[in-house]
This record gives C-alpha cells, sequence and structure tokens, in this order.
C-alpha cells in the first residue's frame, strides 16, 4: 500500500484522476476491456468529475460495477447512488456496460445476481473512500473479513448513517436506510488495484485508526494495508493525525 498526501482536495483529485485514467487505459490496450467498481459519496465528487473530463478514455470498453446502495431508496432520492452514478459518471461518459444495485427489489437477489456478472472475470481497478467510522463500502465496523460473498444485505451502524445526514444527504437520521447492499470486503480486495480517495478532515480519525492502529474489523479499511496494489490519496487535512513515520512507512517517494 501507498500513501500520497496533496495540498488539497484540488490536487488530490487530480492526481487520482490521472492515475485511475492511465489504469483504465492500459487494462483496455491489453484486453479490450477494462472492468471498474465505483465508488459514490461526496468525498468522490471531485475525483469523479476530473475523471469523466479526462480525454483518451474508451469509455464503451469500461465496464463498471457498483460499490453499495442502500436498500429501499428509490432512485429519485437525491441520496440514491444509482442516481449519483447516472448523472456523475454514466451520462457524463456513455458508458453503456453497467450494473447498478437496485436496492428497490429484493436486496439479496440483486447481491446474487450482480455478484455473478462481478464474478466473471478479475477487476481492474477498483475506487472506494473510506467512512468517518473506518468502513470501506458500507461493511461498518465490526466488518465481515472472511465471507467470499461478492456482495452482502449489511446493516449501517449509527455512526455510518450520522454521516449521510452530516454530509447533507438526508435532513435527519431518521430518514436514512438502515440497510444497505454492500461490496464485500474480500471482493473488493480480489480487484488488481485499488484507488482510495480520502479528503477532508472529517476522515482524518478514521485514516489515523486504519493506518496506525491494527489491521482489524474493528477499522474496516485497515485491510487496504495488505493490498499489494493500493494507493491512498489523502489531503493535508485528511493526513493531519498520522505520524510521519506513518507517512515514510508507505511512501513511494512521490509525495506532493
Amino acid at each position: 500500500m501507498i500513501l500520497k498526501v496533496f495540498e488539497d482536495k484540488v490536487s488530490l483529485s487530480r492526481a487520482a484522476a490521472e492515475y485511475a485514467a492511465a489504469t483504465i487505459r492500459r487494462a483496455i490496450g491489453e484486453r479490450g476491456l477494462a472492468r471498474i467498481v465505483v465508488a459514490t459519496g461526496t468525498s468522490q465528487i471531485a475525483f469523479l468529475e476530473v475523471l469523466t473530463k479526462t480525454e483518451g478514455i474508451d469509455w464503451r470498453r469500461v465496464e463498471m460495477f457498483h460499490l453499495d446502495e442502500y436498500v429501499g431508496l428509490p432512485i429519485r432520492h437525491p441520496a440514491s447512488f444509482r442516481k449519483y452514478l447516472m448523472e456523475r459518471l454514466i451520462d457524463k461518459t456513455g458508458i453503456t456496460q453497467y450494473h447498478l444495485l437496485d436496492g428497490t427489489s429484493d436486496a439479496r437477489e440483486v447481491a446474487r445476481r450482480v455478484g455473478q456478472a462481478l464474478g466473471a472475470a478479475p477487476v481492474d481497478v477498483a475506487f472506494a473512500g473510506i467512512g468517518e467510522n473506518g468502513h470501506l463500502a458500507f461493511n461498518d465496523p465490526p466488518a465481515d473479513f472472511e465471507t467470499e460473498e461478492p456482495y452482502l444485505v449489511v446493516e449501517l451502524d449509527e455512526a455510518c448513517r450520522q454521516q449521510q445526514v452530516g454530509e447533507g444527504w438526508f435532513s435527519d437520521i431518521s430518514e436514512v436506510p438502515r440497510r444497505a447492499i454492500s461490496m464485500s470486503v474480500r471482493q473488493i480486495l480480489k480487484a488488481k488495484e485499488i484507488i482510495s480517495i480520502v479528503p477532508d478532515a472529517r476522515k482524518a480519525p478514521a485514516v489515523k485508526k486504519c493506518f496506525e492502529g491494527e489491521i482489524s474489523a474493528i477499522a474496516p479499511a485497515s485491510i487496504l494495508r495488505l493490498h499489494a496494489a493500493t494507493t491512498v490519496y489523502l489531503d493535508r487535512d485528511s493526513a493531519s493525525l498520522l505520524n510521519p513515520a506513518t507517512l515514510a512507512s508507505f511512501s513511494d517517494s512521490t509525495k506532493a
């Protein structure tokens, strides 16, 4: 795993998008198709804005999978991650091969069906964030590190649900769904590369816990330290609580 620290969210997003674009182009060049997993949420908006404007990507040769989605939330709701992906990625790029998680249908059947499609071939790159409670996708602590199921129907903890209110997706925690469909931890780790975009000071405690504490289901994103090709993009705020020794130990000598 590599940690990269940038001055602000703008430079972080630009660098992460450049690397993501290069990874997608390389997969298309080698196999004629790039298979990607895309995260949502406030932390990913600037990154996706840059990525969708990046030239030289043949999006017709990209197959996209959805990282997670609320159970029971209609696509028209402002917090719907399907709506988010349609507006911020699919409509902008013209992707035709995509697999969205419909949380208003039978959640377990959706998990099974999309998981079957996901397992048909390796994933070239997965984009992910880290939650304020350290979650990876919607795998809240204590996360299931053992299941081989590609998608799970999970219960969302209060900290995770409160984060959604804090980000402005819901006006009150009572409106936040209690369940979600989430890609499992082991499935995320099967991606050839993982690009984790983690800006903002509110993420600093989780960043410290995940990268300086034990690798533990209590800090789900700590598992990224075991993946050989993960790059975590931080800004000065999200990295503010890390010890210099931690940054040095996970550095590739290209810190911005």
